[in-house]
């Protein structure tokens, strides 16, 4: 055994992670609950994961992902920072149509939590590093990825290895592991950016979170705890032209602070940048397959969608939480979890979910980025209907809050 606790320069485990981000992470957490050991590796140091220059974002965490979060024992050091959000209003630009979505109609507590990126991904590290089955190599870079039927191997830059039945491509949209695989994807651009800051508004929001369908795309209000301060904040995600975008972020500090009040309105009283701003371009992707001999992909890897429904680590979430159980459930029939034929249940389960809402987003962004008239009358007076017609609404606020349709054992609350 060499000095850095290798065997020879190779790290082997059960299951190895390429991406140590949010959905990779709560992959590792929910296998090692079940006794499964993992090998992550992440190119990033974790060191900068907590600073805000590292991720200026902030994820909606719905009611199904925060009851993974807490059977991996993840939730409690987030839960001060998260914000319930106990209500969501959707508006199109200045039309008076309104579609609202309360918490106290499902009975079932807030529909989500609105937390900061680096407080997550802090969470989630604090909680990989006191898992002992769990090992995380980072920063550390992947040379080459190579497959054969009975393992998978990672080769390091800097030569040691990692050897596992299962690799697992957590790696993001531009995923190494998905294209050492050979595995295609349907991807574009689409012409916008979304500007992302945080904004301190004089009064508070009353955890409502807003959704505001303007010409060049949507323009999202989300709920944030108070500063230190005890000032009141929210996260925008500002969607724009992606030609417009350079031009709004060099704005000095009054005139993107207008910017901002034009389409924030002044419901909340006066509001105000603070901190860094940060632009990150929009597209979609979805990969053709998700699993091939030894590997299978999760998260942006997998798919990535618009923002329009703030979905994107709900669906990673889910994805790691029905991998795990598949993989579990084999190893506890004593099967190779890591054989395509094991795997075909994984992709089954999560293909549909996640391209009906990569479609879903898509067409609403197409939908509502526009200013045709009829369009606009027509797709108000839509919103207007689901928001009177119960059971229509109902529908709608429990799939945001991920607790519809075939539900892993973890996002059900249960231990695998």
């Amino acid at each position: 055994m060499s000095a850095d606790g290798t065997d020879g320069g190779m790290w082997k485990a059960d299951v190895a992670v390429a991406g140590g981000g949010m959905a990779g992470l709560t992959l590792a957490l929910a296998l090692a609950s079940a006794g499964v050991s993992v090998t992550v590796v992440e190119r990033d140091d974790p060191g900068a994961w907590a600073d805000d220059a590292f991720d200026g974002r902030v994820s909606a965490i719905a009611a199904g992902s925060r009851r993974v979060l807490e059977t991996l024992g993840a939730w409690a050091a987030m839960a001060r920072a998260a914000e319930p959000i106990l209500d969501i209003r959707v508006t199109d630009d200045d039309q008076p149509f309104l579609l609202h979505f309360g918490h106290e109609e499902l009975g079932a507590g807030p529909l989500g939590h609105i937390v900061e990126n680096r407080v997550i991904r802090a969470a989630l590290a604090a909680a990989v590093k006191a898992e002992d089955r769990i090992r995380l190599l980072a920063p550390a870079g992947i040379a080459a990825v190579e497959r054969d039927r009975r393992s998978a191997t990672l080769t390091l830059g800097d030569g040691r290895h990692v050897t596992a039945a299962l690799l697992v491509g957590a790696d993001g949209r531009g995923s190494l592991v998905r294209e050492s695989a050979g595995i295609s994807q349907t991807h574009w651009r689409y012409d916008q950016a979304a500007v992302v800051t945080t904004v301190i508004h004089d009064r508070p929001h009353e955890g409502t979170a807003e959704e505001r369908f303007l010409a060049a795309g949507p323009f999202a209000i989300l709920p944030m705890t108070d500063d230190e301060a005890g000032r009141h904040r929210s996260s925008i995600v500002w969607t724009e032209r992606a030609n417009l975008v350079p031009a709004y972020l060099d704005l000095g500090v009054p005139d993107f602070d207008a910017e901002i009040g034009a389409r924030f309105g002044d419901h909340l009283g006066a509001v105000r940048a603070s901190g860094p701003r940060w632009s990150y371009p929009l597209g979609l992707n979805l990969a053709e397959t998700y699993i091939a001999e030894r590997l299978a992909l999760i998260g942006d890897a997998a798919h990535g969608i618009h923002p329009i429904a703030g979905q994107g680590l709900n669906l990673g979430i889910r994805d790691a939480a029905a991998l795990a159980q598949v993989v579990v459930d084999n190893r506890r029939l004593g099967l190779d979890f890591g054989m395509t034929t094991a795997l075909e249940g994984y992709e089954r389960w999560r293909r549909f979910d996640n391209v009906a809402l990569a479609a879903t987003t898509d067409i609403l962004n197409r939908l509502f980025s526009n200013t045709f008239g009829p369009l606009r009358l027509a797709r108000g007076l839509g919103l207007a209907a689901v928001g009177r017609i119960g059971p229509a609404r109902r529908l709608f606020m429990r799939e945001a809050m991920g607790l519809a349709g075939d539900l892993p054992r973890l996002v059900r609350g249960e231990a695998l």
